[in-house]
Parts: C-alpha cells; sequence; structure tokens
C-alpha cells in the first residue's frame, strides 16, 4: 500500500491550485494509485468554480519518467482496469489520466523539467501549455515495451504536432531535447525556471473573465478538428452566453477604471 500521496494539491492566495507529482523516488513514474489520485483530482477542480488556474510539476530530479512497468505490466488485473470502458468513444481510465485536464474549465499549464517519457508526456499533453526546462526532455517510449501510446495521446497529440513528427516519436521512441519538442510544437516554450514561468502565464489569464477562459478552452478543445459549421456554430452560441453573464460587465469596469480592479464572480460558463 502507498505511504504517501500520489499527488498534491495547494490552493494559493490567488485561487491557483499548485498540483505536485509526488513519487520523485521512483521518478514519478505512474502506478495504479497515481492514476487513481489523478483522476479523482481532476474530476474535483472541473466541479471548482473559484479556481482560477492549475500548474502541475513533478517533485524531484524528472517530471515522470513513465508508467512503473514492473508494478502495472505484472498485474493483469490493473491493467484490465485501466484499459476497460463501457462504451468504445468513451475515455478509460487510462485515457481520463491525461485528458481529464481538458475538462477543467480554466488554464492547465504543465512546468516540466527532467524526464518526461510515455505516460508522462501523455499526461502533459492534455494540458493547455507546456513550459519546459532547458534539461527537459521526451519520449513516446512506449515502442520500447512493444506497445503504442494509448492514454489518449492520440486526440492531445494531433493538437499540438504534425503527423509526421508524432509518427517519427511513436514509432522510434527517440528522446528529444526541449528545443526540439518547441520546434515541432510540443512544447508551448522553454525556459530557465519553467515553474515561474507558468506561475506568471496563470496570473496573465487570471487577469481576465473566468468565463471568458472557460469558454474559449471549452471551443478550441471542441472545434479544432471539427467541421468549420460546428466551430461557427459553437463560436457564436459560446459568445452569447458569455456576453450575457455578469463577468462582462466587470471586465469592461476593469478596462475602463483600473485602478478600481473590480473582482471577478465565480464562474459560472460551464
Amino acid at each position: 500500500m502507498p505511504t504517501q500521496p500520489r499527488i498534491t494539491c495547494e490552493i494559493d492566495e490567488n485561487q491557483i491550485a499548485i498540483v505536485t507529482l509526488n513519487r520523485p523516488d521512483k521518478l514519478n513514474a505512474i502506478d495504479m494509485e497515481m492514476f487513481q489520485q489523478v483522476n479523482r483530482l481532476t474530476k474535483k477542480l472541473k466541479k471548482e468554480r473559484l479556481i482560477r488556474a492549475v500548474i502541475v510539476q513533478g517533485a524531484g530530479s524528472d517530471f515522470c519518467s513513465g508508467l512503473d512497468v514492473k508494478s502495472l505490466l505484472t498485474n493483469k488485473v490493473d491493467a484490465l482496469k485501466l484499459l476497460f470502458k463501457w462504451w468504445p468513444t468513451m475515455p478509460n481510465s487510462a485515457q481520463r489520466f491525461s485528458l481529464g485536464w481538458r475538462d477543467i474549465p480554466c488554464p492547465v499549464i504543465f512546468a516540466i523539467h527532467g524526464r518526461c517519457w510515455g505516460g508522462g508526456l501523455q499526461l502533459a499533453s492534455g494540458g493547455d501549455f507546456r513550459i519546459a526546462s532547458h534539461d527537459a526532455n521526451f519520449s513516446i517510449m512506449e515502442a520500447k515495451w512493444g506497445l503504442i501510446p494509448d492514454m489518449g495521446g492520440a486526440v492531445a497529440f494531433r493538437e499540438v504536432m504534425r503527423q509526421d513528427h508524432t509518427l517519427e516519436l511513436a514509432m522510434t521512441a527517440k528522446v528529444i531535447d526541449s528545443d526540439e519538442a518547441h520546434r515541432i510544437g510540443l512544447v508551448t516554450k522553454v525556459a530557465a525556471d519553467p515553474f515561474s514561468a507558468a506561475y506568471e502565464l496563470a496570473l496573465e489569464c487570471i487577469n481576465r473573465s473566468p468565463d471568458v477562459l472557460a469558454a474559449n478552452k471549452k471551443l478550441y478543445n471542441q472545434t479544432w478538428c471539427s467541421s468549420a459549421g460546428k466551430a461557427l456554430f459553437l463560436e457564436t452560441w459560446y459568445q452569447i452566453r458569455v456576453a450575457l453573464g455578469k463577468n462582462r460587465a466587470v471586465a469592461i469596469s476593469r478596462e475602463r477604471k483600473p485602478d478600481s480592479k473590480r473582482d471577478y464572480l465565480p464562474r459560472k460558463f460551464e
């Protein structure tokens, strides 16, 4: 049984949730308990209307070295639990581990250092932004173990990388540095201190209406690979909902009277 939580979450005075992968002695390798704790946390954060942004980091020397192969691949029951789904098109537990961050209606920023491999890379790809240190390195590692990436990468990778870049990484299991990851779109930016850069970005975002942040996130997640018709419909519909919300008046007031800095109301957009 785990003797310490696999993840921790603290909410600071700016209503920014700081999530930390907390298995540094195992390079934050993902075991069954980490899958379960992350999935419970994303469900909880999705419902928190006061949370303005989320930053995810890893404790110790590495962000996440991937699956704890020894604990997971030798336990067939746990493997079946992760892969099982009630409906073919719905995410299973392994896929929710990555894609669950997309359902949180505020910016989710991953601050990455050291190794970000396999399941760790799929986890980070479920966020809205990825800021990496200069020494970070990345790999779609599953081919090394005779597997394919199956934790939501088929959704997340296509939105940040070209198909040929994704195929090259998935077929070779090669390790690339942060500069190459940035060049191919896998990383949003590279910074000397990724957590500080992530926090700075979070502060920029929360200067805007929480309803605007939620609407933008939902709009582009739902339409990035959709038909033009669906994109245009949702763009108009979400604009109407945001424009009629009370936080629009707060946003206008903050722009017209910067010194007053009225506080935004809790998010209403779902």
